[in-house]
């Protein structure tokens, strides 16, 4: 709205008829007000303030000197009066105001203040999305996490990171859903160089060379029992053997093209070994995201079905963490800097915001939080329920990953968040 000040030799009758519509700072429950209007001499000059509703205020051909001389005489143009206090409503006690020196709401009165103190940005960038992906063509809905899809690698996969890419996500980790008849218990479809992640990857490399690709290094999806790890005729889960396992499966990932493996076993040692083994095929530019702190959660159900990984027996309570742990985290974290982690990654992710803190503020490398299946199907579950507002418990919730110390975040909801990102910045 611009607001037109002139002088000029007028005479008008003593009511106007106004619209509030076109003028701002005028409010009325109906449409028009009538406002009372003093007489004016014809043969009188005086200041008029009017509010115009398009346009910028004429210009009079008039020099600096000549306005700076007005002002300076004491005719100094008039602005739009003060606006009137807001009425409480009826019934409102009237009180001395508190006397506080310091009053934080003032730093939250409108959006433009707000959005410059914010301290926490969320942008598509900091999004990595999880893909599910089979041998198929068709793409498969998985039923426990409404939106989600298997998604045949030659096809459905590459329309959706197209559609991430449109909206600002260039980032993606794999996850397969291995056919049984490849599955044994020492899960070795995990290192064929033709299997499905390397085939995908170089699908996707040929087609988008610029997209970063993370990988899962872990043998569940690839194991008869559905562990991460090779298990004992006991029911011990053996971690020496298991990292041997892990170790050629990730030189094979970044044979294959990938940009960050992301061992999720939770097995010990396996980032030091995982690291001499790219190191000594000449990967020393592939990353390693570590699973650094993955809790033993009840959050993972949907995603086991996705992928059909559950265990055939037992739990993973001996190599993932204890729930209930926090100072255990620092023990990981400590372990997997030492042994060359580029990045470290907390699962699940926002209910141990506490976790993802402790490591931004222990740790220099770049914290990874997963906002895991169960956290997005609860929020999607409450959104058809119309329990919740889905687009904003979605928005709040990677906000408080990132108002935590998450770096990027894993998310089922990375297309759908980035795209209400691009459309609220146009």
């Amino acid at each position: 709205m611009a607001t037109t000040l002139f002088n000029a030799s007028c005479s008008f009758p003593s009511i106007k008829v106004i619209d509030c519509k076109s003028y701002v700072g005028l409010r009325s429950n109906v449409n028009q007000v009538r406002v009372a209007s003093l007489p004016v001499a014809t043969s009188q000059r005086r200041s008029l303030v009017v509010r115009a509703s398009n346009g910028h205020a004429k210009k009079l051909g008039r020099s600096d000197a000549e306005c700076e001389a007005d002002v300076a005489a004491g005719n100094v143009p008039e602005a739009p009066p003060v606006p009137p206090k807001p009425v409480a409503p009826a019934g409102t006690p009237v009180i001395q105001p508190l006397n506080l020196n310091r009053r934080p709401r003032r730093n939250r009165a409108s959006p433009t203040v707000r959005a410059a103190f914010q301290e926490t940005d969320i942008s598509p960038a900091n999004f990595v999305y999880p893909l599910f992906i089979h041998e198929g063509e068709e793409d498969t809905p998985i039923g426990a996490m409404p939106g989600c899809y298997r998604l045949g690698w030659r096809h459905g996969l590459l329309q959706e990171v197209a559609k991430a890419r449109a909206v600002g996500v260039n980032s993606i980790v794999l996850f397969p859903k291995v056919p049984e008849a490849l599955k044994n218990p020492t899960g070795d479809e995990a290192y064929n160089d033709n299997g499905l992640v390397p085939r995908t990857i170089r699908l996707l490399k040929d087609k988008y060379p610029d997209l970063i690709i993370y990988t899962d290094v872990a043998l569940d999806p690839y194991s008869s029992d559905g562990h991460d790890g090779i298990v004992r005729e006991d029911g011990v889960i053996m971690n020496d053997e298991t990292v041997h396992q892990l170790c050629k499966q990730a030189v094979s990932q970044a044979r294959a093209g990938a940009d960050v493996v992301s061992p999720s076993d939770m097995m010990d040692g396996r980032v030091g070994a995982i690291r001499a083994a790219l190191d000594a095929e000449g990967f020393q530019n592939v990353s390693i995201m570590s699973y650094t702190a993955k809790y033993a959660s009840s959050f993972y159900g949907p995603f086991r079905e996705a992928l059909d990984s559950n265990p055939r027996f037992g739990d993973k309570k001996t190599y993932q963490m204890n729930p209930a742990n926090y100072r255990e985290a620092l023990i990981e974290a400590r372990e997997d800097e030492a042994e060359g982690a580029d990045i470290l990654l907390v699962k699940p992710g926002l209910p141990y915001l506490d976790i993802i803190r402790l490591l931004r503020d222990k740790s220099p490398l770049p914290i990874a939080a997963y906002q895991v299946s169960g956290e997005y199907s609860m929020i999607k579950a409450g959104g058809v329920l119309k329990m919740i507002d889905e687009e904003k418990v979605m928005m709040e919730s990677l906000m408080c990953l990132r108002r935590a110390g998450a770096d990027i975040i894993l998310t089922y909801f990375a297309l759908q968040a980035a795209t209400y990102l691009c459309n609220q910045r146009r």
